[in-house]
């Protein structure tokens, strides 16, 4: 028998720094828009749990995008003679740029990892037109885990390399099925675009004099961390809502870098009491 997920994919094309970008993205439900970011070098499948869950959906139009470069996103014309590197003013305004060409009004953004970071300064700059931030595994300024010089060697584009680097922040008591599915999503990443994802998570990210500027009583500010996450720990998360006044802190039990997808079922405990929230406020 056959079994239909609910969500559906198409595309659309975005006029981002003057050259089009073809860019994928899914979606499910209705309700309160909930735009979803995925982590570097990866794509937006990462949230088909969510896309999947009408608990969510059921008062939530999920969106989860991929990324230039990205999953089923192309890269724009001529890629093959340059090198890609995400910027911040590149992603902000790639990010920005989906909800105005979908027409959303005061969506919740949720990101994870470098999309965690990615929520900062959103919320900053674009508070009063959000419903929320949710920030999963997220700080305002960059946390270095690895050495910078393994960036230069050969093995760093290829996507074995790249999954075997981000293995150890999948949490050991993650399910089997969804820690090897959440690896498989970097095996698939193309040449040179974790390392390209990297410029934007370890050197063009740092919003820490940004941060106490956000006004969370427009916009509520979520930080969600796994309390296994070395590149984002779960101390770095506290401090930056320390930041943020009226920020929001939770310390995920059990779950590590990529909740969402390493372990579906112990992130929705997390998240739908969060969610609940934000319909109330809403």
């Amino acid at each position: 028998m056959a079994e239909f997920e609910p969500m559906v994919g198409r595309y659309l094309t975005l006029t981002v720094e003057g050259r089009d970008h073809r860019i994928y993205f899914e979606e499910a439900g209705s309700g309160i828009p909930l735009v979803c970011l995925h982590t570097a070098g990866a794509h937006a499948s990462q949230f088909r749990h969510i896309l999947c869950d009408p608990t969510v959906t059921d008062y939530f139009r999920v969106l989860a995008f991929d990324l230039p470069w990205h999953g089923k996103s192309n890269p724009p014309v001529g890629w093959q003679n340059e090198d890609y590197q995400l910027t911040s003013e590149f992603y902000a305004a790639t990010v920005m740029g989906f909800v105005n060409a979908l027409e959303l009004e005061r969506p919740v953004i949720m990101g994870c990892s470098m999309g965690g970071r990615m929520v900062i300064r959103l919320a900053v700059e674009q508070g009063p037109h959000l419903t929320a931030v949710i920030g999963l595994e997220s700080t305002d300024r960059p946390t270095p885990w690895y050495d910078d010089n393994w960036t230069d060697h050969p093995e760093f584009k290829n996507g074995d390399f790249c999954a075997a680097l981000v293995s150890g922040l999948c949490a050991a008591s993650s399910p089997n099925e969804f820690r090897w599915e959440t690896l498989w999503h970097y095996y698939q990443g193309g040449t040179g675009v974790f390392k390209g994802d990297m410029y934007f998570f370890r050197t063009d990210s740092d919003y820490e004099s940004l941060s106490s500027r956000i006004d969370s009583e427009p916009c509520p500010v979520y930080l969600m961390t796994g309390e296994y996450d070395f590149s984002c720990r779960p101390e770095d998360t506290i401090r930056t809502a320390n930041r943020i006044p009226g920020a929001e802190a939770i310390i995920m039990k059990g779950l590590g870098h990529f909740p969402m997808s390493e372990n579906p079922e112990a992130f929705r405990e997390y998240l739908l009491p969060i969610l609940d929230q934000i319909k109330v406020g809403r």
